[in-house]
């Protein structure tokens, strides 16, 4: 993240949604992704307009020549958060579905845009891409279907995660590890992970890490919404969080360790540590959320 995003976020978090310098009078909103390759989260700062009960984004980057990063991120997960400010001061944070507006509707709503704000027109002019309009629906976490889907989807991730790491330890466990054909030796560097590792093998580590972050980052988006709907439910959703953080950093030392030329053997006592870590964090999510969200499970 640029030094001047940052600053903007930064105001914008402090001024309840209102911020100076350029964006003074402009109608902002932040937009947190999930990075399509690190599963990380990403906050930007972006311009919007109302349209009904959505919220409307242009993926201008000022006419640069290429999307920008936040739009690559939610055609790879629509799943976002928005943070936007109220009357009252405040700045309010809930979860959205993004959804990327194709043919005439594009046309119309970019159109009404570069009226609204002749900049918009310069930024099209000024490029050979299409400037693509994303909608942000909010979603309802008050509505009981929208908790079952929310808990059926748990199950499903968790479930899909568990195997991932079972097959990822199974890999790690094959005898004669980094010999023959099908796993060459590679060299450490940040593009190269751990040699005597086969390069199918490293890169599945590295999903799965991947898949990991991008999984705890949209629990986090969705958690503050759970605590208003559940308040019985806060010391139980503070927990999880912090095993988030436990996780991240157990999850981020794997990655190291990828990168740095460690042996398998090292690897594989990582990998065990953080898979206790993960049923005991995952069995307790399902005990506490579950029940909440499904309770005819």
């Amino acid at each position: 993240m640029s030094d001047f995003n940052q600053r903007v976020i930064e105001e914008f978090r402090a001024n309840g949604g209102r911020v100076g310098g350029m964006f003074e009078g402009a109608s902002l909103l932040l937009l947190t992704t999930t990075g399509a390759r690190s599963g990380r989260p990403h906050t930007h700062p972006a311009v919007f307009v109302r349209d009904g009960a959505r919220l409307l984004v242009f993926a201008s980057n000022a006419g640069g020549p290429r999307h920008p990063a936040w739009f690559h991120n939610l055609r790879a997960d629509a799943h976002v958060t928005v943070e936007l400010g109220t009357p009252d001061g405040t700045v309010e944070r809930f979860a959205a579905r993004a959804v990327v507006t194709e043919g005439e509707e594009r046309d119309r709503l970019y159109a009404e845009q570069s009226a609204r704000d002749p900049a918009f027109a310069a930024y099209q002019s000024g490029t050979d891409r299409v400037i693509p309009v994303v909608a942000l629906h909010r979603v309802d976490l008050a509505d009981p279907a929208r908790h079952r889907a929310i808990a059926a989807h748990l199950v499903k991730v968790h479930d899909e995660l568990r195997a991932e790491l079972a097959e990822l330890r199974a890999g790690l466990d094959s005898p004669g590890l980094g010999a023959g054909p099908d796993a060459p030796e590679l060299r450490a560097g940040p593009d190269s992970p751990a040699p005597a590792l086969g390069r199918q093998l490293a890169r599945h580590c590295l999903t799965f890490c991947g898949a990991l972050h991008a999984h705890h980052h949209n629990e986090d988006g969705v958690f503050d919404l759970l605590e208003e709907q559940f308040p019985d439910l806060a010391g139980p959703l503070d927990r999880m969080r912090r095993e988030h953080r436990v996780v991240a950093r157990t999850v981020g030392e794997l990655e190291s360790l990828l990168t740095s030329g460690a042996a398998p053997e090292t690897l594989r006592t990582e990998v065990d540590r953080l898979a206790t870590a993960l049923e005991e964090h995952f069995t307790y999510e399902e005990s506490q959320l579950l029940p909440a969200l499904a309770p005819e499970r």
